[in-house]
Formats: structure tokens, sequence, C-alpha cells
């Protein structure tokens, strides 16, 4: 929500840069929050004229293609060393562990790696550099890597768009009731969660061994 206010501040233009730049620097390696720019920008556009959500998934898709582009360069280039260090810099994201799941994943899918990788946070970090590293084929990247961004990304905007559309609408007819249901919701679900934790918390009381003295 916070994302949204701040993007709900700036002009159109800069909304697109915002967009634009971040998914492309979270496709080329760099970790960051490019789904949720995405979703919270699409949400804008349902609900402010002035940002339109063909240019906004369109400047989302080219984000993706060439920032994975860029990726796969570097990668390319670079080598197993820039894993090295892309490990001591990000170590929560880029660990061992991280770079050998996603590599099992490039090895035994390939192309679709790329493809579905747009719809994995960690993979949608790893793609671009990864792919190079492992030298894939660039025409077979490129294919994969321009079809998951166009889905990836046209996708999401058009979703989240038209579900802010439909959502903005409902509320409108039925704001009391949505307000009550909301809060009815809200409600039920705290009573549930703090039901289900005292009884965790009396199950674990009850496990714990007594000790010899008492």
């Amino acid at each position: 929500m916070h994302v949204q206010e701040w993007l709900d501040t700036v002009p159109a233009a800069a909304v697109y840069a915002v967009v634009g730049l971040v998914i492309g620097l979270e496709s080329l390696g760099i970790p960051l929050p490019g789904e949720i720019i995405l979703v919270s920008a699409a949400l804008l556009s349902s609900q402010h004229a002035g940002v339109n959500p063909v240019v906004l998934g369109a400047v989302a898709s080219a984000g993706a293609v060439i920032g994975d582009s860029i990726g796969y360069a570097i990668g390319r280039k670079g080598g197993r060393p820039l894993l090295a260090w892309l490990g001591r810099k990000f170590p929560k994201h880029f660990g061992e562990g991280h770079i050998a799941t996603a590599e099992r994943s490039f090895e035994k899918w390939g192309m679709w790696a790329v493809f579905f990788g747009r719809f994995i946070a960690l993979l949608r970090i790893f793609a671009g550099p990864l792919a190079g590293v492992l030298h894939m084929p660039y025409w077979k990247f490129l294919i994969a890597n321009v079809l998951g961004g166009i889905v990836w990304a046209g996708g999401t905007t058009a979703v989240i768009y038209y579900v802010g559309v439909v959502a903005e609408s409902w509320l409108k007819r039925f704001s009391y009731l949505g307000l009550v249901a909301a809060v009815l919701i809200g409600l039920t679900s705290f009573l549930v969660i703090r039901r289900k934790a005292k009884k965790a918390q009396a199950a674990q009381q009850e496990a714990e061994p007594v000790p010899a003295g008492e």
C-alpha cells in the first residue's frame, strides 16, 4: 500500500520509468521487488486515468526482456566468478543452495526454466545471469525471455487492472456491505488465529518434559 500511495504522487511518466527500471534491474540479477512494483502500478492504473495499463504492460515487458538480456551477457562474460561475487554481495539470494537449485532447474528444463522462471521470484533474479553462465544458446534464451517477459509482465498488468476495476465498481455499489463484510472477515480471522495459537501453546507446554526435581 505504501508503494501504491507513493506511485500515486508522481506523474504517469515517472510511474512507467520506475516500473521499467525496477523490473529491468531485478531481471538483470539485482534482488529488487519488481513484482510488488508492477502489481501496485497496475492497481493504480485501474484507479488513475493518467496511467495507461497498455503502456504500463509494454514498459514492464520491455524492462523484463532488456534486463534479462543484459543479465545474460554479463553472466556469459563473467562466468562462475560472477556467481561467487553475487553470493558474497547478496548471500540471502545468491547463496550456494539457491544457485544449486536454480542450476538444476536450468539443466532439467532449459528454455522452460527461463520462461516459467518469470513467475518464480528466485528464478526471476537468476534467469538471465545463470543462462549466460551455463552458455545457453542465445536464440533459445531470447525466445523464452521475450515470451516469458510478455506473458508475465503483460498478463500480470491485465489481470490486476481488471480486478481493480471490478473491485472498485463493486465497492461503489455495495460500500457499506463491503465494509461490514471486511470487518466480519477480519474479526473472524483474528479469533480463529488466536484460538489456534492458544491450542499450539497449550500443546507445547504439555509436551515439555517435567524436571526430575519437581
